[in-house]
């Protein structure tokens, strides 16, 4: 439903089609490059992506870890996923429909996990604040968030004009909200710059960043 936050409907009806965009691919790599080098992912982590969408990035991280959970709201993007799955032999990906910005969803009750990270899905989700509290929940102490989005933008990038989204985000406020989630910001950097032409005719520069934040260990919240 168009106007809608994180509209499932929307990324359903573009599921078939999503890979085809060969600026998809690229700033998935990109950010998957990065991502590898800010958390260096290990064989003993257990990781969560959410927004996996089609699994563009899923595909690059899996290899790296012991487990990956994929989640997504849209089941014809986990579709695509699941297809991705079967042919390439990966057996330690777990797709799964679940909406974590939802507080009926407790598909993930009683999980924690050393590494949880996504790309350009921050800005679907209405409640920053909330969902960052409800991430760092789900983060091992000592674990790493990393998340790929748009830098603050002048509301032209999204090409809907009634795409409820965050027009990106404001460093040192996203900065604010996460130490308010009890993580600790680790770096900032631009990652990748989508060069496009934005819904007022105009080619603009749109940066991506990615920010990595640490969960304290056990032991150091114990002495607070």
């Amino acid at each position: 439903m168009t106007g809608a936050w994180n509209s499932s409907e929307k990324f359903n009806r573009e599921a078939a089609e999503w890979d085809a965009n060969p600026q998809r691919r690229a700033v998935a790599l990109s950010v998957a490059k990065a991502i590898i080098t800010a958390t260096n992912p290990a064989k003993t982590m257990h990781a969560l992506e959410f927004g996996c969408g089609t699994g563009l990035l899923s595909m690059e991280i899996a290899q790296l870890v012991k487990t990956l959970s994929a989640i997504d709201t849209s089941r014809e993007m986990l579709a695509v996923l699941k297809e991705k799955i079967r042919i390439s032999g990966i057996e330690n990906i777990e797709p799964s429909c679940t909406n974590l910005s939802s507080p009926s969803d407790t598909a993930l009750h009683n999980k924690s996990f050393e590494l949880i990270y996504s790309s350009m899905t921050l800005h679907h989700i209405d409640d920053t604040a909330g969902f960052l509290n409800r991430l760092s929940t789900l983060l091992s102490p000592g674990g790493t968030l990393a998340l790929a989005d748009l830098d603050l933008e002048d509301g032209l990038f999204h090409d809907d004009p009634l795409e409820k989204v965050h027009h990106g985000f404001d460093r040192s406020e996203l900065a604010a909200l996460l130490h308010g989630a009890d993580l600790e910001v680790r770096s900032f950097e631009t990652i990748y710059t989508f060069n496009k032409i934005n819904r007022a005719g105009i080619t603009a520069a749109y940066p991506v960043f990615l920010v990595t934040a640490t969960k304290a260990e056990q032991a150091a919240q114990n002495n607070v």
